[in-house]
């Protein structure tokens, strides 16, 4: 996935989806894009540790003379800072800390984002609990789709998990904006197919892709 920002154009095409998508249905569509989930600091410094620690023994093993001739002192010295170095590189090169985290720290980290904006960005908070939730989160690249309870009940995950996986083939793709499109058509007849819209429906939620 790419990581760069989704340009003033793509945004506008992206509401526009949206804008079109919920004129079907009673249901309400929200989309979040996140640049990364985490900051990946603190784990990326335990695994760089832990590391950097069992190399270090390995090497002391290995050359059973040599670690017999270090006090224990400039051996402790020695880690300590090494551990001082880790962290200084971790603080300066953000960029560096994901490759250090394991793919299911990275997962964890991304789903419990796309928990967290859809209560904060009150997908749970509509009449009928017909919001829907597009999450991406780039650097993990990583997306999902979260359906509120009146959804779900009708709609099984296998039908989310067919637009996760177009628009993560679109997104790798460097075609991101088009992979949200895409998302927004098919989830809005989903969303029409079962909750058409009505006479009296109201927008409940911003129609705009939000980018944190």
């Amino acid at each position: 996935m790419r990581t760069r920002a989704i340009s003033i154009q793509d945004h506008a095409r992206i509401a526009e989806a949206i804008r079109a998508a919920e004129a079907q249905t009673d249901g309400e569509i929200y989309c979040v894009v996140a640049h990364s989930s985490d900051s990946y600091f603190f784990p990326a410094a335990f695994m760089a540790t832990i590391g950097m620690l069992a190399a270090s023994l390995a090497i002391a093993c290995g050359l059973e003379m040599w670690w017999l001739s270090v006090r224990l002192s400039w051996f402790v010295l020695l880690q300590m800072l090494a551990v001082l170095c880790i962290v200084v590189i971790l603080w300066l090169v953000p960029a560096l800390r994901i490759h250090l985290v394991p793919h299911g720290r990275r997962k964890m980290a991304a789903h419990a984002n796309a928990v967290r904006q859809f209560l904060a960005r009150n997908v749970h908070l509509t009449e009928a609990r017909t919001g829907v939730l597009i999450f991406v989160s780039l650097a993990e690249r990583y997306a999902e789709v979260v359906a509120d309870s009146g959804i779900s009940e009708h709609v099984g995950q296998h039908v989310w998990d067919g637009v996760v996986r177009d628009l993560t083939a679109e997104a790798a793709s460097d075609r991101l904006a088009e992979g949200f499109i895409a998302a927004i058509g098919t989830v809005g007849t989903v969303l029409a197919r079962h909750f058409p819209v009505s006479s009296d429906d109201i927008n409940e939620l911003d129609d705009h892709l939000v980018e944190i």
